[in-house]
């Protein structure tokens, strides 16, 4: 039997979604996997949409926006860019970044849209489905998309991303301006220490381990679970649980 793979798409109400509709007047045959929502702008896409999506068990994500510098709100899609750059860098994290696609199409352009539909369901139809379907494999899946959706929501990432495009072109607070290499890789040091730090809630969030037991659980070295703990005691989202034998272990107390 022939995989189908099942797409969701956002496309912004006054360029893409214009598109699609002109692709439907004109009679331009693409396939009918895609399933649409529209959004006003793709700058409202949050990626915790998108890996809400792949937890329900979508097989892939096509975001369409209007091309950059021609957004109804002005920056609307470069937010959309900036955003889903980090949910690609997230992803990626879980073989899962290949499932998304983010492009530009205009209201004039039904061929470019049923091109990139095309294009992007064959795409998936040769992934496959998503590996959530896998039941080997769907608990371990399950918790990585529960990381990375808890770390979407996260205020410090979310802020970093609000404000990238002033921290490399105007500066911050002391006129510095950072370089777009420099944003990058301390970037992506927040990104990798929110997810480990995300990891580790997950793995206590019900019952609390010891520091050696998380390291082995999520495959890092103990002493660095310690720094991510003490970080998480910090702020408030992780106590002590029980102390056995002078070993400590450690269990999530953040509500929701």
């Amino acid at each position: 039997m022939t995989f189908e793979p099942k797409i969701l798409g956002f496309l912004c109400n006054w360029c893409s979604y214009a598109g699609a509709d002109l692709a439907g007047v004109s009679r331009i045959q693409y396939p009918t996997n895609i399933r649409v929502i529209r959004v006003m702008c793709s700058g409202r896409v949050d990626p915790v949409f998108i890996a809400e999506a792949f937890i329900e068990g979508i097989d892939g994500v096509i975001i369409l926006g209007c091309h950059l510098g021609d957004c109804h709100y002005i920056s609307g899609n470069y937010e959309t860019e900036l955003k889903m750059k980090m949910l690609s860098k997230l992803l990626n994290f879980i073989d899962f970044s290949d499932r998304i696609r983010l492009d530009w199409v205009s209201a004039a352009e039904g061929n470019r849209f049923a091109q990139i539909v095309g294009e992007f369901t064959e795409h998936i139809r040769k992934l496959g489905p998503n590996p959530l379907k896998e039941k080997k494999k769907k608990i371990e899946i399950l918790d990585n998309l529960n990381t990375i959706k808890a770390v979407l929501s996260d205020r410090r990432l979310r802020g970093l991303v609000a404000r990238q495009r002033e921290l490399t072109t105007e500066g911050n607070v002391y006129n510095k301006v950072i370089s777009s290499e420099e944003f990058e890789k301390f970037f992506d040091d927040a990104i990798l220490n929110e997810l480990l730090r995300h990891k580790i809630m997950i793995k206590i969030r019900e019952k609390g381990k010891s520091v050696p037991n998380i390291a082995k659980e999520i495959g890092i070295e103990p002493y660095k679970v310690l720094q991510h703990i003490v970080t998480l005691r910090a702020r408030g989202w992780v106590d002590v649980d029980e102390i056995n034998e002078e070993i400590p272990t450690f269990i999530s107390i953040k509500e929701g």
